[in-house]
């Protein structure tokens, strides 16, 4: 079954319903230690201090895509799986929109590197994920776990886009309605009737005449 296209028609919420546990930033006091990564410094001989690297989100190219990448500003049509470490699915696969901005920061990083049609697998450190803040109504995602997940970048627009196609959307359902409206009242072909003679037509009324019945 080929993938569905770019949805553009009015949902809910939809950027909540692609994951069981809702792939969304953790409290702002924890955003910034993300960022940043850990910083441990150490004492060693000489007393000179040693800072650890910043954690990295891995990105694993398993089919090449095409393209630009999305930007921050964008909303992606994904198909993801995620695992733990230990091999447990905690996100089955599915497929639906993202927007890029409104994810864990790892997840972010990951969208930015992809390309449209590219298939990824991602490793996501715990704090570029949810750090030490359990995740689901059953602790689908324990504590300071790191994040796997298999990600095909299936198409991406700018929110702008989406915006203007809906609106698109919406004038020609109005149109539609408004046609079968005015069908529900107008006579069949050939029952018109015998036309006005020529200057018959009462004083003030207009040249299309009175319109169908409402």
């Amino acid at each position: 079954m080929n993938p569905a296209p770019f949805c553009v028609c009015k949902q809910e919420d939809p950027m909540t319903e692609i994951t069981r546990v809702p792939l969304q930033p953790i409290a702002k006091g924890s955003l910034t230690k993300m960022w940043l990564g850990v910083l441990a410094a150490v004492a060693v001989a000489g007393g000179i201090a040693w800072a650890a690297m910043p954690a990295q989100v891995r990105v694993q190219t398993l089919v090449a895509g095409e393209g630009p990448s999305p930007t921050i500003a964008d909303v992606a049509m994904v198909k993801i799986k995620g695992t733990l470490r230990n091999g447990k699915v905690f996100q089955p696969e599915a497929q639906g929109p993202l927007e890029v901005a409104g994810v864990i920061p790892g997840f972010t990083k990951a969208l930015l590197q992809m390309q449209k049609g590219g298939k990824y697998h991602i490793e996501i450190p715990a704090a570029l994920g949810y750090g030490d803040k359990p995740q689901g109504e059953a602790g689908e995602i324990p504590a300071n776990s790191d994040l796997f997940f298999d990600i095909e970048l299936i198409d991406f627009k700018s929110r702008a886009e989406i915006e203007q196609q809906q609106a698109m959307m919406r004038q020609i359902q109005q149109m539609q309605a408004q046609q079968k409206q005015g069908g529900r009242g107008a006579p069949p072909p050939g029952a018109e009737g015998p036309g006005m003679p020529e200057g018959a037509m009462p004083e003030g009324a207009g040249p299309q005449g009175p319109g169908p019945a409402q």
